[in-house]
């Protein structure tokens, strides 16, 4: 099995210090919705999970949360609600997200605000060694000091120095960057030896990974888009704090989401919410969306392109609730063959495309097999288990009965009328009793929209 490592820029033969594979992804900043392009990492993740325990390995999954960080401060004080509320307001809804997706949740979901100690532990020793300093109340960390920086993103410092513009604070050196920063007045904060702050953004995965899956990790992922600085940030502070390398023996980082081929991003605000999408299409369909691209590749977002998946979602779902009478005389398809080779494509560097052809050709076989009167069974079988592998369930999906619909529709008119009369707790009960069955209302300036997910 070979995957495509950031690090050194080319495929490599994928050996874990053991049986048991330790996996770090980075997670959401929860100010604002999951958006597709979420989606599309998670689900890619998801898949390289999957298929290592396939393959018969253990696998110790690790994500975060930013629960603090400039954004969630920014949006709390505008809409009057406290951080930590905001923060998990969206955690919550990213679950949804996912769940909807079946995700399959990581083994540990640590949160940047309950891993305070480890990080105060780890600037510490930091500063302790000389590979940082304290200015103004913020911690920084010097670049200089450690020679490998920038190998990751196969930078040199002397190219990136050229590139930044301002100094953060008081800086000894423009690429320097913050492991702590001194709180201002009516942020959240902690107490630390250099007085009230909070952990800097790269700093807290570091402290995660660490506390969680020790000095070296076998595999950390996240987007293209994370490589620098925010990765190769976490490679130095880490490798310095424990004078151990690597920090991370597989680097494995998805392409990016685009739309009309600019970047999916907030930034931008050129976002398709995974809600928009799950209301629309089965999770099925999205994930062959996602997966019919090799993960390193750009991909575009389009309908079209969702809707042909769920054709194709539908095709493979009918080919395992198609039941033909068998012909002793026809013989058994045998489903072997297939297998290995959607085995050797997910082996070289998790080529999802090239594992869903193969599926495909498997259905064909097993309807063309079907209608000559031969034993398929054992082939569905093996085309239900292969798909499992990528998280498609083929499930028939339910359908919402109309006369349901019209009532869904009172009921969000009654909320709209309590909600105008401030009796907000009935309101909500309305949300939460709907959502308990499988409809989740989404408020947006042009009214409340529902989506029903089987």
């Amino acid at each position: 099995m070979k995957v495509f490592n950031t690090l050194t820029g080319k495929k490599e033969e994928f050996s874990p210090h053991d049986q048991a594979v330790t996996m770090y992804v980075c997670g959401i900043t929860a100010y604002d919705e999951s958006h597709i392009g979420h989606a599309m990492s998670y689900i890619i993740f998801d898949v390289v999970r999957r298929y290592l325990e396939f393959k018969g390995h253990d696998v110790k999954h690790v994500q975060n949360f930013t629960d603090v960080d400039d954004k969630i401060i920014e949006r709390a004080e505008r809409l009057g609600v406290p951080p930590g509320e905001l923060a998990q307001k969206y955690v919550d809804r990213y679950f949804a997200n996912m769940d909807s997706l079946n995700i399959e949740r990581a083994d540990v979901y640590p949160r940047a605000t309950q891993e305070i100690p480890k990080v105060i532990e780890i600037v510490e020793g930091l500063v302790a060694c000389g590979h940082a300093y304290e200015s103004e109340g913020s911690v920084y960390f010097r670049v200089r000091s450690f020679p490998d920086y920038g190998k990751l993103s196969h930078r040199k410092l002397s190219d990136m120095i050229s590139q930044a513009s301002t100094y953060e604070g008081k800086k000894e050196y423009p690429m320097d960057f913050a492991l702590w920063k001194a709180s201002k007045p009516g942020e959240p904060f902690w107490e630390s030896p250099w007085g009230k702050g909070r952990p800097g953004w790269h700093m807290e995965c570091s402290a995660m990974a660490l506390k969680y899956l020790g000095e070296t990790i076998d595999i950390h992922g996240g987007g293209q888009d994370l490589i620098f600085p925010h990765h190769e940030n976490e490679i130095a502070q880490s490798e310095a704090f424990t004078g151990k390398a690597p920090y991370a023996r597989y680097w494995l980082h998805n392409g990016l989401l685009q739309l009309d081929h600019e970047k999916m991003s907030k930034s931008i605000g050129n976002l398709v919410n995974v809600d928009e999408v799950i209301g629309r299409f089965s999770s099925d369909a999205v994930r062959l969306f996602v997966l019919g691209s090799h993960y390193r590749n750009p991909l575009t977002y389009s309908e079209e392109a969702l809707e042909a998946s769920e054709r194709g979602v539908e095709r493979l779902r009918s080919t395992l609730t198609h039941k033909t009478e068998t012909d002793g005389d026809a013989g058994r398809l045998s489903p072997a063959p297939f297998e290995q080779r959607f085995v050797e494509a997910m082996d070289d560097d998790f080529n999802t495309a090239q594992g869903i052809a193969v599926l495909f050709e498997l259905a064909k076989e097993i309807n063309r097999n079907a209608e000559l009167g031969a034993d398929v069974d054992e082939a569905q079988q093996t085309l239900r288990r292969l798909a499992g592998v990528l998280g498609l369930n083929l499930e028939e999906q339910k359908q919402l009965a109309t006369d349901a619909g019209a009532f869904i529709e009172l009921l969000i008119s009654t909320r709209e009328d309590l909600r105008r009369n401030k009796q907000w707790q009935l309101a909500d009960k309305i949300r939460s009793e709907l959502e308990s069955l499988g409809v989740t209302l989404e408020d947006t300036p042009r009214g409340t929209r529902w989506k029903y997910r089987s």
